[in-house]
């Protein structure tokens, strides 16, 4: 089994597995904490067009979408607006004809692109004006600097480790040094030596094969020592709020953060992404979702929810203190085989049981649960099975889900109730592992799980 199963968590009123613990060796339960998995971006794609793109285009694209547009002031999606004006003809310019404009207009706080002053379209998409940072060569600049400052001291650290590894190998090895680096990669590759020469596992090092790369040089920036001071009416003239641009509006846009809503220009949008999950130990794919970004399908789901039965609170009556009630519970399951599943106490020090503020008493019987079929709805003629059900026990049951009493006694005179009790079920795994174990195939046999399991009630009524 490929999903794992926390030991830690807790549920309320929804009445869900909070715990898991391993029951066997058989099959190994996966821990899928923070520190054990792995992501993996599957594809980008644009919550507004749905147009999906591949990594290497989301980031020359800087991971915005070309098409479309937030709005600056409240940050919803732009629409665009199809309008008429009159233009002259060509052949006759005192005549004029109507003709198609395009604009962007926002439906929510009805900003639109002609507040600041952009040129209408006469296309529906594309073309629209934006702003031009004039900083933007200097950050370039700056970037292509820092990420050879970069480059440069990573060879210098696999030059330092390069060194250390060839003082403790043989000169049989050593000769193979220059192999190694450039199969395995150390950021850079060896020049291969001319016939002859003398084989040194440094020589040629450098930042491109061949040849040096060229150094870029930025000029160090200047320190104002005159600053424009602030116009006289600064602190006295009257301030128009709704031209003022907020907080968020100016962070929205590090690269020119307008002060007046004048200055706010249409953002591109963001955009969205589909990723795989991955166990960073047994390499299995948990979760795997589909490449088309209109489909909420997923090629593969192995989460805990879609094999543990799902208990669930049906109907509470009037909890009292010290007054035992009769509380429904649903028990569903979502495996397509009969599960057998047993209720039971906490046990005294049980380090799970500490929310605990009713006593409850479950079923002794084991409950039957029949597979889940996606199909037995919208079938009248099917026949139901007879699992020869106790009444005082379950109080009805429909294909896969049954419901079960229990009896709840609390504890505290004032306060919200709250229950605990032991969850036992068989699980047997149906699919096949990737790597098989070393003792045979035992993909089939069937383990027992317990599970802790907490549900609150709601308040006890005077």
């Amino acid at each position: 089994m490929w999903w794992h199963l926390q030991q830690s968590n807790k549920t309320h009123a929804s009445g869900k597995v909070v715990s898991g613990k391993e029951a066997g060796s058989i099959i190994q339960l996966m821990r899928m904490e923070s520190g054990l998995r792995v992501f993996g971006v599957d594809s980008h794609y644009c919550p507004s067009c749905l147009e999906n793109m591949p990594s290497a285009e989301a980031k020359l694209k800087k991971n915005r979408c070309a098409n479309c547009f937030d709005c600056p002031c409240c940050m919803h999606t732009l629409s665009t607006r199809a309008t008429s004006i009159p233009a002259p003809l060509p052949d006759d310019p005192a005549k004029t004809t109507m003709k198609k404009a395009y604009y962007l207009a926002c439906g929510f706080c009805r900003w639109t692109s002609r507040d600041v002053g952009m040129a209408d379209k006469s296309v529906a998409s594309g073309g629209w004006q934006e702003p031009e940072n004039p900083h933007t060569q200097r950050i370039n600049k700056l970037v292509e600097y820092y990420q050879q400052l970069a480059q440069k001291e990573k060879i210098e650290r696999d030059r330092k480790k390069l060194v250390r590894r060839r003082n403790y190998m043989p000169l049989a090895f050593s000769q193979h040094t220059i192999h190694v680096v450039d199969k395995y990669g150390l950021g850079t590759r060896l020049q291969r030596q001319r016939p002859g020469a003398p084989i040194s596992a440094l020589a040629g090092l450098s930042l491109k094969e061949g040849e040096d790369q060229k150094e870029i040089k930025i000029e160090p920036a200047d320190a104002v020592e005159e600053v424009e001071p602030l116009p006289e009416d600064y602190y006295t003239r009257p301030i128009n709020l709704t031209e003022v641009t907020t907080l968020r509006q100016r962070l929205l846009q590090p690269d020119f953060q307008p002060i007046c809503a004048s200055q706010l220009y249409p953002r591109h949008k963001h955009l969205l992404i589909k990723r795989s999950l991955r166990c960073r130990k047994c390499e299995h794919n948990l979760s795997k979702p589909e490449f088309n970004p209109t489909s909420i399908k997923f090629k593969i789901q192995l989460v805990a929810v879609n094999y543990i039965p799902e208990v669930r609170i049906m109907s509470i009556p009037n909890l009292r203190y010290m007054k035992e009630s009769q509380v429904l519970l649903t028990l569903t399951n979502p495996v397509e085989n009969i599960t057998h599943v047993t209720l039971l106490e906490c046990e005294e020090g049980d380090p799970d049981n500490i929310n605990s503020t009713a006593k409850v008493a479950v079923p002794p019987k084991e409950l039957i649960l029949a597979g889940k079929d996606a199909a037995a709805e919208y079938d009248e003629l099917a026949e139901p099975q007879d699992f020869q059900d106790d009444p005082d026990v379950i109080a009805f049951r429909k294909a896969n889900k049954v419901g079960v009493f229990i009896k709840v006694t609390p504890q505290k005179e004032e306060g919200e109730v709250t229950v605990s009790f032991k969850m036992k079920h068989e699980f047997k795994n149906l699919a096949a592992p990737i790597r098989p174990s070393e003792e045979g195939d035992h993909s089939s046999e069937v383990i027992w799980l317990t599970h802790h399991v907490e549900l609150s009630l709601g308040p006890v009524l005077p």
